[in-house]
């Protein structure tokens, strides 16, 4: 049996019950499942074997939600003096979602809810494999129309709604203020053009104010996906939704992120720590340790990881920069909730997406954190009528940058889903950062083997 095959049997035992705790654990050490995946098996195969209460709201997340957002915790605990809530991590990492699939495949379900899923990244796999189904139902009437209109259509496939959003990012720059104060520039001033950002950058490293000038995130949907998009917005496949690896947008991204090669940390290349190497990465922690000036990611990156500086009032955000001409956009998506269609419990499903929508004392700890305890991470939320709320009763904890964020929904554009989920962004990278590692020197011919590798892949998930 191959490892694939392997695995999913595994997923497919643990989660019907039929396996003990210590058989679980060895198999997946056998199989090089990460250790907390493989808790997390152990756990649902003791859970299912006893047979929860069918009556029980059961919700999983991906554990990074609990982390920058404790508030979830109180929320499940207080919706549970009305609705029986049973929460747990989800065994998921890098996106995956074979313990759904697998699931699935046997017409059953641990789970009515899950809130770990990124449109562009599950949502068709995830539909198209019968493993959801839609929430329209299940809907309290008017919450389509109270979405922001873009953060709507990023849920939706084939005109049904799939994907319930709750949390929001947007790729933007952000800069340390007081490195760039240092550097004889302006620290209230984002730079309004690539030139201009690498000439600031350059200009950091010439002052001596830090080792780096700028860094980003090399994974595609966090660095070159929105640096075409601040170029073109044109840049999908209109039949199949792939993004165009080797348009002319897309070409010219890479060559900015090259020039930005030298001016960033060295392991700017290196996968992240956690998550099968999507968090955690080298930028944050060149950020935090006040090594670089200025700074390509979504929002919650910047925050997290300021708030480890003496003075995390010296971050400031602007909007992404773009080039003379160009398009002025960038990338945004929301986390959310998909309904498990093997699950139960659907109306209490949407009870629970809705009323976390509105809890404030979220939103608050997301823009304001309480440290020590907790950061600010500005994930923001997606109902018009709560910012409406804010504007007209503007609360003490809502911040100038948090309404900056939020109006950048109008230059943003989610990236297009394709039933190749990350696989898609998978594929490409070797591709792009042999480039950036300057093995190869042609970004055109780079991307076009990106491209021809990206159709292939899509040509046998379609055949």
């Amino acid at each position: 049996m191959s490892k694939k095959l392997a695995t999913r049997a595994l997923f497919a035992d643990a989660l019907a019950g039929r396996l003990d705790r210590r058989t679980v654990l060895t198999r997946a050490a056998t199989l090089g499942i990460s250790a907390p995946v493989a808790a997390a098996l152990a756990q649902s195969s003791i859970r299912t074997a006893l047979a929860g209460d069918p009556e029980v709201l059961e919700v999983t997340s991906y554990d990074w939600q609990y982390a920058n957002h404790p508030g979830l915790t109180e929320f499940v605990a207080r919706l549970s003096e009305t609705v029986p809530t049973e929460a747990e991590i989800a065994p998921s990492a890098n996106f995956s979602t074979d313990v759904f699939l697998s699931e699935a495949a046997e017409q059953t379900s641990t789970w009515d809810l899950y809130t770990g899923v990124t449109p562009f990244l599950e949502m068709i796999q995830l539909v198209e494999s019968d493993v959801i189904e839609p929430w329209d139902p299940y809907l309290p009437e008017g919450v389509l129309d109270d979405l922001f209109p873009p953060v709507r259509a990023e849920g939706t496939y084939q005109d049904q709604f799939y994907v319930w959003p709750w949390l929001l990012d947007i790729i933007v720059q952000g800069w340390n203020a007081e490195i760039v104060e240092a550097a004889g520039l302006d620290p209230e001033a984002a730079p309004a053009t690539w030139d201009e950002y690498l000439a600031n950058a350059q200009q950091v490293i010439d002052s001596g104010a830090a080792p780096f000038g700028c860094t980003f995130d090399f994974h595609a949907w966090r660095s070159l996906i929105p640096i075409t998009h601040s170029i073109s917005l044109d840049v999908y496949d209109p039949e199949t939704g792939l993004f165009m690896w080797n348009s002319d947008p897309a070409v010219e991204a890479l060559e900015i992120m090259k020039r930005m090669m030298p001016l960033a940390n060295p392991d700017v290349l290196n996968p992240g720590t956690t998550d099968g190497g999507v968090n955690q990465t080298p930028d944050e922690q060149a950020f935090a340790a006040r090594a670089v000036a200025y700074y390509i990611k979504y929002q919650n990156a910047h925050l997290r990881f300021a708030s480890t500086w003496e003075d995390p009032g010296a971050l400031r955000f602007g909007a992404l920069p773009a080039p003379e001409g160009g398009a002025g956009g960038t990338v945004f998506w929301t986390t959310g909730a998909v309904l498990l269609k093997y699950g139960e419990n659907k109306e209490q499903a949407a009870q629970f997406m809705h009323e976390l929508n509105q809890d404030n004392a979220i939103w608050q700890n997301s823009i304001t954190g309480n440290m020590p305890a907790s950061p600010a991470v500005g994930q923001l939320p997606v109902y018009q009528s709560l910012w409406e709320e804010y504007e007209a009763n503007r609360p003490e904890w809502i911040t100038d940058w948090a309404f900056a964020i939020k109006d950048g929904l109008g230059s943003a554009q989610a990236i297009t889903p394709t039933i190749l989920s990350i696989q898609q962004f998978d594929l490409a990278a070797p591709f792009y950062t042999a480039y950036l590692r300057g093995e190869t020197d042609d970004a055109r011919a780079a991307l076009t083997e990106a491209m021809d590798t990206v159709q292939a892949a899509y040509d046998d998930a379609m055949a």
